[in-house]
């Protein structure tokens, strides 16, 4: 957590770290190891962009501890060309969408759109029942919420 938010070398390797702080709380790590210990199991990994979408501080208010999986699964890709998340440019033209199955890990094919606005839409609404999905396996309410809202339309 440290690195990430104070290391020019770190943010050199991830430019999204840049501008994220930690609270003046967590700077000392006894009290950071006291919410840790009082959250959760220490397989989880620790989040704080699930509650609150492009967040840039560490903080008991802002960070839940989840699992891999729906880290990964909430992870945004690296955007490489003008085209929504989700979806590329197939043969002919058209627009393909696909999304990746957290349970499987495979990534599925939802279809071939004429828009990349529509391969767009099958992408979000795939990711949200993936989303819901994902939010019955969790116990934190925070998690199970955030994640059930996270991609309803109009949303992202």
């Amino acid at each position: 957590m440290l690195k990430r938010c104070y290391s020019s070398r770190t943010q050199a390797k991830y430019p999204s770290y840049k501008g994220c702080t930690v609270c003046t709380e967590w700077l000392t790590f006894s009290n950071f190891k006291k919410w840790l210990t009082e959250c959760s199991d220490l397989s989880l990994q620790l989040d704080k962009d699930l509650l609150v979408e492009g967040n840039k501080v560490y903080s008991p208010e802002t960070c839940v501890m989840i699992s891999g999986v729906i880290n990964n699964f909430i992870s945004l890709p690296r955007i490489l060309d003008d085209l929504p998340l989700g979806v590329h440019v197939g043969k002919g033209g058209k627009y393909k969408s696909s999304c990746s199955n957290p349970f499987t890990r495979k990534v599925i094919h939802l279809g071939t759109f004429c828009s990349p606005d529509e391969a767009h839409e099958a992408w979000r609404a795939q990711k949200h029942i993936f989303a819901v999905q994902l939010a019955e396996t969790v116990n934190d309410i925070r998690v199970s919420d955030s994640l059930k809202s996270r991609y309803l339309k109009n949303v992202i």
